[in-house]
């Protein structure tokens, strides 16, 4: 950088920077813009490095896996996710933009008025100052362009548009100026080419320009405005300004407005700083022929903001009201679409993640099943087969051809032959018949290719080819010669069916079970050697899929979960801002709800703020935060709004995640200490079972039911809350969770399944049914968690209470059996308590009519 060793850092004689409601307001908008772009950034950063290390990870195993024994897809599909190029560029490019301000307009009087405006502040000269004026042209005025940057002293510089300083005598540095000189911003006739493209560059100490620059373009005479803005095509986001001061734009300026459009598609705020009278709304319907601004932009059904459009401010006065929405407007429509897409791209991979989890808990439970069952079908075929031996009857129904020749020794073998082939293609039948009614069953398990090859033959030296070579030359030797017969087809099947009928059934029989046996037995062996084979490769692929499996629940789902969650919150606080905290409902074990009046056009809410303590909470909250937002809307589960990051929660020394819900009346638990009748209790009990059915339905667990995470609406209709725990089963590693006394035996053991909510279930009924919140008997005695499990695993359960409907304590002790096999379907409890109910009130009712008419 080479800089002027004669030149001194002087300002003007008024140095303090006025802080305007204007100011104020962009500084807000471009620091709330900044703030959260360090956060898009730092999400994106973190995706990639993710997505690549993914990407390195499963191509390696791959490639050193050879192909029949890989883990199959589901390794494939993780070693080719990536984010799709373009949108990649498109949000390095938003990620990556810094915010300007670029000042356009009619003329330097105009561009000049909107900048000191925009500064709070007189530092460009207007008017007569200027020294001269913009003709209609442009071509009598050669000001150059202006760059307006931040620093802790006021100085000015020229240099090359994003290369170096030049060394250059302006007059500015000669003394000190109440605004700059007109000198700096002239380009002089005899400066070198260099010193014509230079800008000027204006270093303040001012709030607004400490998050933006501001950058004012030069007069059309000097540099084409298409040139002017291709510094501004890489790296900007632009809020593009339009200063005009008369009552119409002018063909040129028109033109120039459509290459700005072309170079930059971003909306622009057209401001008028008249410089003497002017007629009230000409601009404006200039600007609406020529399609240069738009109606008022409003929000789409989601709750993004519409695409930001054109607009016209018609005094500088009142430019707050209008540059302070368009700008805030603009930053947050980049920034939301941003997230959205981010959000969208993790939410996407994240669902794969879990499908491909379901599918390898699958493969580990189905096909050590496969195998075995495969194994039991062979040898039922085998045993079958085996069987066949004793029961083939040889069939002498034997057709062949005359062909009118005399007897050879050549018809005789071919006799044999035929023969020989008529005998034993009923056996060789039967064991295809055989094995075609069992390839199905071997299909699925695995069955290999030409294992069973068992169709019995013969050769020239076999026992049987012996014994009918001599019952045929006997037959034959007893033919009287004297007239020698034809070789017809009566001929042949005579002599065939003496040959038959004269053979030793026993002899044939032994020869041809004889072989077919030993055929089997090889066809077995060969079989078995090919499962154990298979079953070895099989050991080997589902130890390296249990071991990716373990991964993808452990590591990969729950770190882009977090991403997930983080990219979703940021796009809340663009939206709706950070909710405000009212009075506290209550406090649970992982978190504090807090009264939210209202929060992105919902009201009231309920806010839950939790702090997640380590990696594990944060990868819990961030899945159930990801479950819970991907379900559809029931009307038996509780509505989460959104979601909110607070790094400034406790004076920033910890993170707290802001889950903003559904607000309603009070908890089951409070409920049943206030009172319920048995209808209401009734009721609830079947809007729990129908929100827990829904959520099986979506392949989830909830894994917590209980009285405090159920909540109840004014008509005391239920709905459940608290997903904390919830998970599909196949991303489930195995950890103990829940309430202890709602806490199903098998939860202990780490493999369970859905009925651990049926479990659950059984227990809150148990609580209805009761009307009271007291702990059952068998678990008051309990005098510690541990002491409680261990009676729980020995079978103890809540003791009946007089009161209990017979069927009512059926089923319970149906939803709470011990074997987890044994349980009732939720398909089944929820019309066994409809019976319930109708049955119940029902008398409940008739007993009231009966005493009314007593009475």
């Amino acid at each position: 950088c080479v800089t002027d060793p004669n030149r001194s850092d002087i300002g003007p004689v008024n140095g303090r920077r006025p802080n305007s409601p204007l100011v104020r307001d962009l500084t807000r908008a471009f620091s709330h813009f900044n703030r959260h772009n360090v956060f898009l950034k730092k999400n994106l950063k973190e995706t990639l490095t993710f997505f690549r290390e993914i990407r390195q990870n499963h191509s390696n195993a791959c490639s050193s896996t050879p192909a029949a024994l890989d883990t199959g897809e589901s390794a494939s599909q993780l070693s080719c996710i990536s984010l799709p190029r373009h949108e990649e560029d498109y949000l390095q490019n938003v990620v990556g933009s810094a915010p300007y301000i670029l000042i356009l307009g009619q003329d330097c009087s105009a561009r000049y008025q909107l900048l000191n405006c925009l500064l709070g502040e007189r530092l460009l000269p207007l008017g007569s100052e200027v020294g001269g004026a913009c003709g209609p042209e442009g071509g009598a005025c050669r000001r150059r362009k202006l760059c307006f940057t931040h620093g802790r002293q006021t100085r000015l510089s020229l240099a090359l548009p994003g290369q170096y300083e030049l060394v250059h005598q302006l007059a500015a540095h000669c003394g000190r100026w109440d605004t700059v000189p007109c000198e700096d911003l002239e380009i002089q006739e005899c400066e070198d080419p260099a010193q014509r493209l230079a800008e000027l560059e204006v270093t303040l100490h001012h709030a607004l320009l400490q998050e933006v620059k501001i950058m004012v373009l030069p007069c059309r005479g000097v540099q084409p405005v298409e040139e002017a803005l291709e510094d501004c095509k890489r790296g900007i986001l632009p809020i593009i300004l339009y200063a005009v001061s008369k009552d119409a734009l002018s063909a040129e300026q028109v033109s120039d407005l459509q290459k700005v459009r072309e170079t930059l598609p971003f909306p622009v705020c057209f401001v008028r700083a008249p410089s003497g009278p002017s007629e009230p709304g000409a601009l404006h319907r200039q600007l609406l022929s020529l399609e240069l601004i738009g109606a008022a932009a409003g929000s789409c059904a989601c709750g993004a903001p519409a695409q930001t459009q054109s607009i016209l401010g018609e005094s500088l006065e009142r430019l707050q009201r209008v540059l302070g929405p368009f700008t805030r407007q603009l930053l947050q429509s980049q920034q939301v679409e941003a997230a959205t897409l981010l959000n969208a791209v993790h939410c996407r991979y994240l669902d794969l993640f879990i499908n491909q989890a379901f599918d390898m808990q699958r493969d580990l439970q189905i096909t050590p099943r496969r195998l075995e069952y495969t194994r039991e079908k062979e040898g039922e075929l085998f045993s079958s087969l085996m069987a066949i031996l004793t029961s083939v009857c040889v069939c002498s129904d034997i057709i062949m051809s005359s062909n009118g020749e005399p007897v050879s020794s050549k018809d005789i073998k071919m006799c044999i032959s035929q023969i020989q082939d008529l005998i034993v293609v009923q056996l060789n039948q039967a064991v295809a018949n055989k094995l075609t009614s069992s390839v199905d069953y071997l299909r699925e398990s695995f069955i290999l290719n030409a294992a069973y090859n068992v169709e019995v033959t013969f050769h020239s030296g076999s026992s049987v080819t012996r014994l009918f070579w001599e019952q045929i030359k006997q037959i034959i030797h007893r033919i009287t010669w004297v007239n020698p017969p034809s070789v017809s087809a009566e001929w042949k099947r005579k002599v065939a069916q003496d040959a038959i009928e004269s053979l030793s059934a026993a002899k044939l029989a032994k020869s041809i079970c004889s072989q077919f046996r030993t055929r089997l037995n090889s066809s077995h062996e060969a079989f078995a050697a090919s499962l154990r084979q298979l079953e070895e490769g099989h050991t080997g692929r589902l130890e390296r899929t249990e071991d990716l499996w373990l991964r993808v629940r452990k590591d990969h789902a729950p770190r882009l979960a977090r991403l997930s969650l983080e990219s979703r919150s940021l796009r809340d606080i663009l939206l709706h801002g950070k909710p405000k905290m009212g009075r506290e409902l209550g406090r649970g074990q992982y978190g504090v709800v807090y009264l939210c009046d209202s929060w992105g056009g919902r009201h009231p809410c309920a806010l839950k703020s939790v702090v997640p303590p380590d990696d594990k909470h944060w990868n819990d909250l961030a899945l159930e935060f990801h479950y819970t937002r991907s379900l559809p809307k029931h009307n038996r589960l509780v509505n989460l709004h959104g979601s909110v990051i607070d790094h400034s929660y406790s004076g920033g020394s910890s993170i707290a995640v802001l889950l903003i819900m559904e607000r309603l009346h009070r908890d089951l638990y409070t409920g049943l200490k206030a009172g319920l009748s048995l209808k209401e209790r009734l009721q609830i009990a079947l809007d729990v079972v129908e929100g827990i059915r829904f959520l099986h339905s979506q392949g989830l667990l909830h894994r917590d039911i209980k009285l405090k995470n159920v909540l109840l609406d004014r008509q005391n209709r239920a709905k459940i809350t608290d997903l904390g725990f919830c998970k599909p089963e196949a991303m489930i590693s195995g950890s103990i969770v829940g309430t202890p006394i709602h806490m199903a035996p098998e939860l202990f053991t780490g493999k369970y399944d859905n009925s651990v909510d049926v479990y659950a279930f059984g227990i809150l009924f148990w609580y209805l049914c009761s009307g009271s919140v007291k702990l059952p008997e068998a678990f008051e005695k309990c005098s510690s968690k541990d002491q409680l499990w261990t009676n729980v695993k020995k079978g103890s359960r809540p003791e009946r209470l007089p009161t209990f409907d017979e069927e009512c304590w059926q089923l319970m002790e149906a939803c709470w059996n011990r074997d987890p096999s044994q349980r009732p379907l939720l398909g089944i409890v929820q019309p066994s308590l409809q019976s319930i109910m109708d049955r119940l009130c029902n008398n409940s009712d008739q007993k009231s009519g009966n005493l009314e008419d007593s009475n």
